[in-house]
């Protein structure tokens, strides 16, 4: 079986790559077309920089949009605790890097504690 070439809106991973950003920005959607019309801030400026420069880059940008040039790479996401590795595959552009790393985890309640009532402690732990 032979594997399908990916597309985005159309085009190829290689056209995406050589499209200036603007252009980019008309396929993305609108949340992050707009952020792009706007201009990057001079974080996401310097991001792009050093992610060109080095691959595992650590970052606080949960906000920056995953752009084409990310494909392939490895971007350490903080999510308030830890840095959580990410590696940005082709269906993920047009998303935000904190969409993959995630800050909350589900709550698993278990026995009852230290000075818990005596009706408490028969509940079923269930």
């Amino acid at each position: 079986m032979v594997k399908k070439e990916f597309t985005y809106q159309g085009k190829t991973l290689a056209e995406l790559r050589k499209m200036p950003l603007d252009e980019l920005a008309l396929l993305l959607p609108a949340r992050a077309r707009r952020s792009i019309k706007r201009g990057l801030s001079d974080d996401k400026k310097h991001f792009l920089h050093k992610l060109q420069t080095k691959d595992n880059v650590e970052t606080h940008l949960r906000s920056m949009i995953i752009l084409p040039s990310m494909v392939g790479r490895t971007i350490k996401v903080h999510t308030g605790k830890e840095f959580v590795p990410v590696i940005i595959q082709e269906d993920m552009i047009g998303s935000y890097l904190g969409e993959f790393a995630q800050t909350r985890r589900r709550v698993l309640h278990n026995a009852p504690g230290i000075g818990a009532t005596k009706s408490s402690s028969n509940m079923s732990v269930k």
